[in-house]
């Protein structure tokens, strides 16, 4: 079977789908795919190449291990304290990434974004999620769902339906960002039993990469049975406008 190119103009075959190893290139084969087979067969080719690249990263991971194994047989104490010092130097390159604004001390890794905070997380909860009063909203709400999943569509671990509990293990942020930005982070070792973790990934990329600002707390998040489907509205509307802003998105639409 065969698909045509972002062109056009060249006939695709399964196997040369196959053969293609960059993500970006099939995710925009797959924006521009025009029918449900050329669709399925881009979408086969996307999740081999992240089974392909997991295994990888899984095999290297245990190679290393195992490297990191044998020198500690024969460095015996000299091992202890190089794992030190590169405690030490993790340590120091933590405090010196923290912004500004944070002051707490206990702040040793990039997912602690609400350190200092002078108001509770609640409040900022309230603060940051206000009720969106435009016309027609249900359309839009309803074409931003279809939006995301279109754009999460090959991503395995992501089915969404609403915006309330289908982002709650924070997967769904994280399949959304790397869309746009597959060379941020490896999509394929995320853990769905680590939810502030990947809210925190997912919103640190986004704001990093596309200047959506972090209008949501993953702890917050993380204490809600599932999330507020206005806030989690709310911020992927503001995500969906700045990709716009930056041509990542063409639309004649603004939602």
């Amino acid at each position: 079977m065969e698909t045509k190119t972002d062109g056009g103009s060249a006939a695709v075959s399964s196997e040369e789908l196959a053969a293609i190893e960059d993500e970006e290139v099939l995710n925009k084969m797959l924006d521009n795919a025009g029918d449900f087979d050329e669709r399925r067969m881009i979408r086969t080719a996307l999740r081999d190449l992240m089974k392909k690249k997991r295994d990888k990263r899984e095999k290297e991971r245990g190679s290393r291990q195992q490297d990191l194994r044998q020198q500690g047989l024969g460095k015996g104490a000299t091992t202890g304290s190089a794992v030190s010092t590169g405690r030490a130097s993790m340590n120091q390159q933590a405090s010196t990434n923290k912004p500004t604004g944070q002051s707490s001390p206990s702040a040793s890794t990039p997912f602690n974004r609400t350190a200092g905070s002078p108001t509770s997380p609640a409040a900022a909860s309230v603060q940051k999620c206000p009720a969106a009063a435009v016309p027609n909203a249900k359309n839009v709400k309803q074409m931003l769902l279809d939006w995301c999943r279109a754009k999460t569509e090959p991503y395995e671990g992501v089915k969404i339906q609403n915006f309330s509990s289908s982002w709650k293990d924070g997967i769904a942020f994280c399949a959304l960002v790397h869309r746009f930005f597959p060379d941020a982070f490896e999509y394929s070792i995320l853990n769905p039993n680590k939810p502030r973790d990947n809210f925190q990934l997912a919103f640190n990329t986004a704001e990093r990469l596309a200047g959506c600002p972090p209008l949501l707390d993953p702890d917050d998040l993380v204490r809600m049975k599932e999330p507020d489907w206005k806030c989690v509205y709310t911020y992927i509307q503001e995500f969906y406008r700045c990709l716009v802003e930056k041509g990542l998105v063409k639309t004649k639409k603004r939602l």
